[in-house]
């Protein structure tokens, strides 16, 4: 399953089974088992099929009741899902539901009902988690792990029973800050409970310091597409109703079981028209249901802007700031695009006309005081040459292909170029990064030597780098690759480095550090019959930088020290916006903030920017201000990305002022789930009260479910729940399995032994990875598979031999080659079932047998 731009929930039901006790298992009502699609570790236990005489056999498990509550204010959001199901059977019967989280998203809380049991869970360092798990496993007590698609990674899979004629319920609550991106925020949810359910409604609250000043509602959307426009259709059954103060709205959606029945036909249509084959396994899987499509009514979305101050807004709330900046009425800064473009023989078909069409209106919509550099590459790089030198290069290499100034005569040149360019060879990477950053240092070169007046006519370089798959040709270490270009790209005006994986096979782990690296971001199009759009959307939010160079000051004496995020930025958009969060010093009357950067005129000029502005503090708490919250949200997420962005690992350090110490610390703090915590799932006590969430009733002043006062703490840990899927039978109680499969970004979590034997794309083997080796269990058997630190895999003395159990290709094509792990980017999306069907030896290390059309290397 995938998503699109837009920030997306998901809500589906899995499947729902009929269960027995087997013979070994111990009488826990509430424990799950795990069907034979499962890898199992310990005590073994299975389901028990409906016998055909059981006179409710037919009887399914039916969500009676879905509410979805999102309250967000100052662009932060809080959600929180609250399901209600009921076993109209007389038999315990197990129910699973998928929640597919917000790329951007942590989980922050959940909890469940299951007769009259409270279950709640707590964030616990992965570690602490995991010794958990292990304790068990060498106790003798069953475990399990269920593995899932790395595709899937930002996912919450809830598995359990539900006794015969009761109800359950489960609470989910995330937080996220919402993007602004082409002059909106977009919160969306998507509503695919997978049947069609007799009570649902969703609502949203809205809470911001200025004007509302955009609010639309579209037609609901497949979740599969970029973000609405203005243009596109409202959606009539939303309910908008507006404050009196402009500031303040909220919005409603009441589905009855007509209106689902209706935008599932919708939906199962539109999904009908689109190429992406992932959204096939969406919704409830039961072979009782005639239609797999029922219940699948589409993602509901919200978007909205507000009133954007001239020179930014800072609140303050409780010791903690934030400090928002959107520039708008400024002319764009002139810019030289790099356009690197992947034309090896894997971007054949589909893919290359996709780009070609993508490229003729990203083309048309250059500015003509803008420049132009295209390098399609292959086993071999090409830099092409638009047209004769028009510009100054002095001093510059005579041998450069000069960038092209974007003139209507070189634009069409360019689409030209492009419209012949034919797919073949390997994928030499290296090479044409080296080209791309020595193009795009041209001005570089040429403004260093400049006076103060004449560097007023700055351009700013930017890359925009696309490929489909890894580094094959040349230098194919990826490591290095990051940490030379990263290193040439340092002079007076870095590159900013865009990255784009098309398709599932590129290296995402590879194109999120080197962008991270090189002051960009690494984004995923999906092969899908709307690609070409997707490429064109992602280019505008690129493509009209307003203010390069951009530096929030904060005075040292009015700042708690280390608390400040982010505040240097190498561009600002048209259409985005910057935030700023830190905390306010003690006995601080005012802050005084500075914004300094570099803005255009409308000549092409360059010019200075600033702004200096004065804010009263006060130490009163507004619950309305989530400051606290957003801090440690922003916080996290960019200790995080400079963790990843660390091509020697440091950022992993064991020392406590490491980017991944620090995010640890404070995700403990605050209850996040991330790359580094686990949820560990306790039962409360029948006399303690969990602090859940009340379906029935609504707290119309904030707009969430109302919560019970817990009593006392949980007594027992039951069970736990991390990125590996784990669940545990403990000796203290029954066990719930809750599976939390995350990724930092558009990157699957590994354990960090991945960068030591470059395993960071094969998220899959983290729970199969025992001390320098893989080791599965293959019918009873420990089957024990060396791994190799070394960047050049090991080969079979005799050459790759051939092998016929592979499963990453087609169902009736078992064909392929067995080789190291490594060399087979196919095997990047699989589980570690699939390996366990699939793999081979390599003189004793770990390998797989691969389609040779997946081999890397």
């Amino acid at each position: 399953m995938k998503c699109s731009w837009l920030v997306a929930l998901c809500v589906t039901v899995l499947s729902v089974h009929a269960l027995e006790a087997s013979a070994g298992l111990p009488e826990f009502p509430n424990f799950p088992t795990v069907d034979d699609q499962r890898v199992v570790v310990g005590k073994s236990f299975t389901s028990v099929e409906d016998d055909d005489t059981d006179d409710d056999a037919s009887a399914t498990i039916k969500m009676t009741h879905m509410r979805v509550r999102s309250e967000i204010a100052l662009r932060y959001a809080r959600t929180a899902v609250i399901c209600k199901v009921y076993n109209p059977g007389k038999r315990p019967k197990e129910a699973s539901f998928n929640i597919l989280l917000p790329e951007t998203a942590f989980i922050s809380g959940f909890t469940m009902t299951i007769a009259n049991e409270n279950y709640e869970a707590y964030v616990k360092e992965k570690e602490d988690a995991k010794k958990i798990y292990n304790d068990a496993v060498a106790q003798g007590n069953s475990a399990a792990h269920v593995a899932a698609k790395a595709r899937d990674s930002n996912h919450f899979t809830i598995k359990f029973n539900v006794e015969g004629g009761s109800n359950a319920t489960y609470r989910l609550r995330y937080e996220e800050f919402l993007i602004r991106r082409n002059g909106v925020y977009n919160h969306a949810i998507n509503l695919l409970p997978g049947m069609l359910v007799p009570k649902m409604d969703v609502g949203i609250h809205i809470k911001e310091s200025q004007k509302i000043s955009v609010l639309r509602v579209p037609e609901l959307r497949t979740g599969n597409e970029v973000d609405p426009t203005e243009k596109d259709p409202l959606y009539a059954n939303a309910i908008i109703k507006r404050g009196t103060n402009e500031r303040e709205a909220t919005i409603t959606f009441h589905p009855d079981l007509v209106e689902q029945k209706r935008l599932a036909q919708v939906y199962a249509e539109k999904t009908k028209l689109s190429a992406d084959a992932d959204f096939a396994d969406i919704g409830y899987n039961s072979e009782e249901e005639d239609s797999k499509d029922e219940g699948l009514l589409g993602q509901f979305i919200v978007q909205y802007d507000v009133d954007q101050p001239k020179n930014g807004e800072v609140l303050v709330n409780d010791g903690y700031f934030v400090h928002f900046f959107a520039p708008s009425s400024l002319p764009p800064l002139r810019k030289h695009v790099v356009f690197v473009l992947d034309t090896s023989a894997s971007m054949g078909g589909i893919k290359i006309k996709q780009l070609k069409k993508a490229m003729n209106a990203i083309l048309s919509e250059l500015n003509p005081k803008d420049y132009i550099s295209i390098i399609d590459f292959n086993t071999h790089v090409t830099v092409h040459n638009l047209q004769k030198v028009d510009m100054n290069t002095q001093g510059s290499n005579k041998n450069l292909v000069p960038p092209a100034n974007a003139s209507p005569e070189n634009i069409a040149a360019a689409k030209a170029i492009i419209s012949k360019f034919r797919p073949y060879g390997g994928t030499n990477i290296y090479k044409a990064l080296d080209e791309a950053m020595t193009l795009a240092q041209v001005f570089d070169h040429h403004q260093s030597n400049q006076t103060e007046s004449i560097q007023t006519n700055e351009v700013e370089p930017m890359i925009i780098f696309l490929t489909d798959g890894i580094p094959v040709a040349g230098e194919t270490n990826t490591e290095r690759i990051v940490a030379y270009i990263s290193e040439k790209n340092s002079g007076l005006k870095p590159a900013m480095l865009f990255a784009i994986a098309f398709g599932d096979d590129a290296d995402r782990v590879f194109l999120r550090q080197l962008a991270l690296r090189n002051h960009g971001f690494m984004r995923h199009i999906y092969e899908a019959a709307d690609a070409a759009i997707q490429l064109h959307h992602f280019y505008r939010q690129v493509s009209s930088p307003l203010l390069s160079d951009v530096k929030f000051v904060y005075p040292r004496r009015q700042i708690k020290e280390g608390s400040v995020s982010r505040s240097q930025f190498r561009t600002i958009n048209h259409g985005s916006e910057v935030a700023v969060v830190g905390r306010i010093a003690e006995d601080v009357r005012e802050i005084t903030p500075q914004v300094r950067g570099l803005r255009g005129e409308e000549d092409g000029s360059t010019r200075l920017y600033e702004i200096n502005s004065k804010v009263p503090v006060t130490r009163a708490k507004d619950e309305f201000l989530p400051l606290e919250r957003l801090w440690a949200y922003l916080t996290i997420k960019q200790l995080l990305d400079k963790r990843d962005a660390d091509v020697n690992g440091a950022g992993k350090d064991a020392t406590d002022d490491s980017p991944e110490k620090k995010a640890l610390s404070i995700a403990l703090k605050y209850s996040f789930v991330t790359s580094l915590t686990s949820l560990v799932v306790v039962r409360l006590n029948k006399t303690d009260a969990a602090d859940d969430l009340d379906v029935d009733r609504v707290d119309e002043q904030s707009f969430l479910p109302y919560k019970k006062t817990s009593s006392t703490m949980p007594k027992t840990y039951t069970g736990v729940a991390s990125g590996g899927g784990l669940s545990v039978a403990s000796s203290e109680g029954p066990v719930l399995f809750v599976q939390s499969s995350w990724s930092v970004g558009p990157a699957s979590t590994t354990e960090s032994y991945g960068k030591d034997y470059h395993l960071q794309a094969y998220d899959w083997t983290s729970s199969l990875y025992r001390t320098d080796s893989l080791v599965l269990q293959v019918n009873g058997t420990e089957v024990i598979l060396k791994l190799t630190q070394d960047v050049n895999p090991p080969k079979a003395a005799g050459g790759d031999a051939e092998c016929y159990n592979t499963t990453l290709t087609a169902a009736n094509e078992k064909r392929g080659v067995c080789v190291y792990i490594t060399r087979c980017f196919a095997a990047r999306s699989i589980t570690a079932n699939d390996y366990v069907n699939s793999y081979c030896d390599v003189n004793g290390y770990a390998g797989v047998c691969c389609p040779r059309t997946g081999i890397s290397q």
